[in-house]
């Protein structure tokens, strides 16, 4: 399930932060890298991936300079994730965009706006709500190309983000090729299955008009 929601501008400035259950060690722990990934994040950074942490994951989604972060439980279905995080910009966007634009913002100028974010997340940890967004997801959306690193290879390691862009961006270009290359042996098939039809139809007309008409 969904346990926390982050905030930030791409400067490192806090923006908002849900009300979390602050007795969780774990989950504190989690905060922690989720300020440390900022201090990772160039201009040439992904703009959405999935790290790794423990029994946790932390999927971020930046759009432009705002950049949202939600920690979830290992196995919360990451095509939901994302599908909250899209829902959390739209609605931030809408609500504070060019607010939070203005270099005079303070930290945390948006805290009001974490009501929206605990009903937003208890619509998604609803089981039956999420069934239905899953599936919904799953006919609409189909599998994103979403890159996926272990956080302490990026924080421990010297791994970077911008490493997981180039990576990502090969991803989608070998799936572009693979397409054209099913779609060709695609073409392929149906010739090689009906060519001889054809054929043979082409060879009847011709007979019919040798025969009787010409």
């Amino acid at each position: 399930m969904i346990k926390s929601t982050l905030i930030y501008r791409d400067d490192g400035l806090p923006l908002c932060a849900s009300v979390d259950d602050d007795t969780d060690p774990l989950l504190s722990d989690q905060r922690k890298k989720v300020k440390m990934v900022i201090t990772r994040m160039t201009p040439q950074s992904a703009t959405e991936a999935t790290l790794e942490s423990g029994s946790y994951e932390i999927h971020y989604l930046k759009v432009a300079v705002v950049i949202y972060f939600v920690i979830c439980e290992r196995g919360y279905p990451r095509n939901l994730a994302f599908s909250y995080l899209n829902d959390v910009a739209q609605e931030f966007e809408h609500s504070h965009g060019n607010e939070s634009r203005k270099p005079t913002v303070r930290p945390y100028a948006f805290v009001s706006f974490d009501n929206f974010l605990q009903k937003t997340k208890k619509t998604y940890s609803d089981k039956k709500v999420q069934d239905n967004l899953d599936q919904l997801n799953q006919e609409l959306v189909g599998v994103k190309q979403i890159m996926s690193k272990n956080i302490e290879d990026l924080l421990y390691r010297g791994d970077s983000l911008d490493r997981m862009s180039d990576m990502s961006a090969t991803l989608k270009e070998s799936s572009k090729k693979y397409r054209k290359s099913a779609h060709k042996i695609n073409i392929d098939l149906i010739l090689s299955q009906y060519a001889p039809f054809v054929l043979i139809g082409f060879f009847i007309v011709f007979l019919i008009w040798w025969v009787f008409l010409r």
